[in-house]
């Protein structure tokens, strides 16, 4: 059975504008520029051949995996603010040295850093999922285990 790929609304239109560029403008590309190098001769010793197959290649595999990853798409509907889950803004403290931290929790897909989107597949999201303003949580990294308290959830 395939797994499920969360995403937001606005992740699931952002994949699809992708799959819809790859197939629509991008493949074309890919076509032509392989006939042009086609055109040159000797396929053997033809690296902008070459390069144009190994470019076709990934545009193809992009798409087969857009398509897949749409097909599996369930989009994160608006997050309740009872307890922290798929979609919600979440102001964790670390307990050790009371530092604070605002992430919002994405799908895989979505996760950033730069933007403090992190995946629902984290360490820290999936010690905090399920749990309320208040409570204390502890996590599991490759770096050790600590405690994050839950100090907002939006």
């Amino acid at each position: 059975m395939p797994e499920t790929i969360y995403v937001t609304k606005q992740g699931l239109e952002d994949m699809k504008k992708e799959l819809d560029y790859l197939q629509t403008v991008k493949r074309p590309e890919v076509i032509e520029t392989l006939k042009e190098a086609r055109a040159l001769g000797d396929l053997s010793e033809n690296a902008e051949y070459d390069a144009a197959r190994n470019e076709q290649s990934e545009v193809e595999n992009k798409i087969l995996s857009l398509t897949q990853m749409i097909e599996n798409a369930e989009v994160i509907g608006e997050a309740g603010t009872d307890e922290v889950s798929i979609g919600n803004t979440v102001e964790i403290e670390y307990v050790s040295d009371g530092e604070k931290e605002v992430y919002t929790i994405v799908g895989s897909t979505e996760a950033d850093p730069f933007e403090n989107k992190i995946s629902n597949e984290s360490p820290i999201a999936q010690a905090i999922i399920g749990k309320k303003v208040g409570d204390v949580a502890s996590v599991s990294s490759p770096n050790g285990e600590y405690d994050v308290k839950i100090i907002s959830i939006k």
